[in-house]
């Protein structure tokens, strides 16, 4: 990845991390609840900080794009499309089938991106964000359901 770095973020490191995290879940109360399990990276753009991004295991098939957030000076650089291009190959690699990933139906940008780099929507989880502490609103639309998406990481024999 031209430019664009990813070093593993150690368990007892993660917090120092949860600015660019609320960049992209609003709730500290939430992130808590996932920050120390899985995989995080911190993104760097030419050897400068420009992000992170946390993957959870939701089986040993399936990986989850929990939470990927780059400072405003570091995005529209293409870098939210390298990272998803590396995690893809990635967990490819590690023997994952499909990745999987959730946005609020107010985040058109995100919903936007996801298909860009290959995602399909698969469902939506009605009223997931009834959960957050405090209502969430992007382009005057209030987060209420999470939209999910899937990449297949592996072709899927028909079964016979």
């Amino acid at each position: 990845m031209t430019h664009v770095t990813l070093e593993y973020v150690e368990q007892g490191n993660r917090k120092n991390y949860i600015d660019y995290l609320l960049l992209a879940d609003e709730s500290e109360e939430v992130i808590n609840k996932y920050i120390q399990i899985g995989d995080m990276f911190s993104v760097y753009y030419k050897d400068e900080l420009a992000g992170v991004v946390l993957f959870t295991f939701d089986s040993n098939e399936v990986v989850e794009l929990k939470n990927i957030a780059l400072a405003p000076p570091f995005r529209r650089l293409g870098i939210g499309k390298r990272i998803v291009a590396w995690s893809l190959e990635h967990y490819k690699r590690e023997g994952q089938q499909k990745m999987i990933v959730g946005t609020a139906n107010s985040s058109i940008g995100n919903i936007a991106f996801y298909q860009k780099v290959g995602f399909r929507m698969v469902g939506i989880k009605k009223d997931f964000f009834n959960d957050y502490p405090n209502p969430i609103y992007e382009d005057g639309i209030q987060a209420l359901d999470m939209v999910m998406f899937e990449k297949q990481l592996r072709n899927i024999r028909p079964k016979k």
